[in-house]
């Protein structure tokens, strides 16, 4: 499973600029220096340098105490007892190996076209005011404006370390200890198998984001709370960790303000281009649901839709790939430009920003066809002199 809102747009993690200022923020509290309780450690040593030019991470040895193989059923039926002790109402589905996606929801009943699944109710979504094992390193977090993706990144982290003594516990059992993402993808081999790909520079920038977030939050935070942020629970292969669990498996709510959250057993849910069905808080059930837009039979997999995404998008976020032709929303970005040297490139560069476009562009490039905004950018790019009279047309395309 992974984002499955029709409203996300790709990530770009933020910056922490503003955390530079200052070492401690007004009204920042000097939090007592102790542990929080019992965790398990993450036997891993990290090294990291950043330059101008190049940021470089070498683990010396992987291992992540918590989760399971991602094609896993050995934490489901746990997962789902949990579940339902905690306020899931009865499933029409179950988790299942499947052919597509290892684990998905399989309809255990008859499921009408139009019908309302799921009805997780708040209590059981992972958002950023969700309760810390450890309040204290929470508070620390939110007292420094931390932004919901790393705040969340840390709050899983935290959660898993404490084994059996977070309420969260049977969820992150159930989690794939090394999810399917990019993160986990050498230098080399995005060099080889992304050679001809234009997802190639956004993976690496995705990944160089994911590292410094880590270095940040690890020189202004975890390095002055070390009881609270010890370095061999906070690293880096555990905010690779939980960074690929939050890119395959956070959802945006469109109903909740856009707000993101990890929503166990929806996360369970798999892709499908063929479905334009989404996750939505519903005010009136108060619980996260989707209505289906096909029925299902017993034994067939439920599906959901990540978004119309192009297999590179899918692949940058979710690190799966449609099966070729099967993915409608497929693309491949033309660049195009407003050449300077244009008799007119003043006017038409002005005609442009009117309508919200610079003088270089990307236009995705669909099997379906093209955007129309392609056409009006084309037409005007390569307009005469003789038609500068013409070039607020643009807009008629």
């Amino acid at each position: 499973m992974a984002e499955a809102s029709r409203t996300f747009h790709t990530i770009l993690l933020p910056s922490f600029s503003h955390l530079h200022k200052a070492q401690s923020p007004a009204g920042f509290t000097d939090f007592p220096r102790k542990r929080c309780g019992h965790r398990i450690v993450v036997h891993c040593s990290v090294s990291t340098t950043n330059d101008a030019s190049r940021t470089k991470t070498t683990v010396t040895q992987n291992m992540i105490p918590w989760g399971c193989e991602i094609d896993s059923l050995e934490n489901a039926s746990t997962l789902q007892k949990w579940l339902s002790d905690s306020g899931l109402p009865p499933q029409k589905m179950a988790i299942q190996k499947v052919d597509v996606g290892e684990r998905g929801l399989v309809a255990l009943k008859n499921i009408r076209k139009g019908e309302k699944l799921l009805f997780v109710p708040p209590s059981l979504v992972i958002t950023a005011d969700s309760k810390w094992s450890c309040p204290e390193a929470g508070e620390v977090l939110k007292q420094c404006s931390v932004p919901d993706w790393p705040l969340l990144a840390t709050y899983l982290i935290s959660e898993a370390s404490f084994e059996k003594s977070s309420r969260w516990s049977n969820y992150i059992s159930a989690l794939p200890r090394q999810p399917y993402s990019l993160l986990y993808w050498t230098r080399a081999e995005l060099d080889r198998y992304l050679e001809a790909s234009q997802i190639r520079e956004r993976a690496i920038e995705r990944i160089t984001n994911v590292i410094g977030t880590y270095n940040d939050l690890r020189l202004r935070i975890f390095s002055k709370y070390p009881d609270l942020f010890p370095e061999e629970v906070f690293n880096m292969e555990t905010f690779k960790w939980s960074f690929g669990i939050l890119f395959s498996r956070l959802v945006r709510l469109p109903s909740m303000d856009g707000r993101v959250a990890l929503v166990p057993w929806a996360d369970m849910l798999n892709h499908s281009c063929e479905v334009e069905t989404f996750l939505d808080y519903d005010k009136s059930s108060q619980g996260v649901v989707f209505t289906t837009d096909r029925q299902y039979q017993p034994g067939e997999q439920v599906f959901i839709s990540y978004g119309k995404k192009s297999n590179g998008e899918l692949l940058l976020s979710y690190g799966f790939v449609p099966r070729e032709g099967t993915n409608p929303s497929d693309s491949v970005e033309l660049p195009l430009s407003l050449k300077k040297s244009d008799k007119c490139y003043k006017e038409k560069l002005e005609a442009l920003r009117k309508y919200g476009l610079s003088a270089s562009e990307c236009f995705p490039i669909q099997i379906t066809g093209w955007p129309l905004e392609l056409m009006a950018y084309a037409y005007l790019v390569v307009s005469p002199p003789s038609m500068k009279g013409k070039f607020e047309e643009v807009r008629q395309f």
